[in-house]
């Protein structure tokens, strides 16, 4: 069982999942290693497998209100975000942690006897897709785990 899935269970999640047009396979089948393209193959990536879904899937659950766990400490790029902004589809967004801290986070997972991702224990402190997450080592800034340390955003939460 996944960790989504042990979740899910656990918690009695009605999940939506989004998904892109193309499986992983078919998208390097056509397009090669975008993720090894440099900052336009990433974006292109992310668009293709992750923002054009999940803008596909708001609109089809007709969302006014999205909610997302992004965290100012996360990175730099988070910083000012405010606790609520409006999106440029007109959907609303609302971070509720926002300003919370890693602390925090471990605190409220110790406290409703949560678990943490699997891949924390490995290091990783922010999991996306295989191929641009890694764990963080030494001198290097929480942010810089994601898109070998190109950008932070994989463009869901720009």
């Amino acid at each position: 069982m996944t960790h989504r899935d042990t979740l899910t269970a656990r918690l009695n999640l009605n999940l939506k999942i989004a998904r892109p047009e193309l499986s992983p396979g078919h998208l390097e089948a056509r397009h090669d290693k975008l993720w090894e393209q440099g900052l336009a193959g990433l974006t292109r990536y992310n668009q293709l497998m992750k923002v054009a879904p999940m803008e596909q899937k708001l609109d089809e659950l007709q969302v006014g209100t999205w909610f997302a766990g992004l965290r100012r400490q996360q990175s730099s790029s988070r910083e000012q975000r405010p606790v609520i902004e409006q999106r440029h589809d007109g959907r609303h967004k609302v971070y509720p942690l926002i300003d919370w801290h890693s602390r925090d986070v471990h605190r409220y997972l110790t406290e409703h006897d949560l678990p943490y991702h699997p891949l924390w224990e490995q290091g990783y402190t922010s999991v996306g897709d295989w191929h641009t997450s890694q764990p963080l080592q030494p001198g290097m800034q929480e942010e810089d785990t994601r898109f070998f340390g190109m950008q932070r955003e994989c463009g869901l939460h720009l």
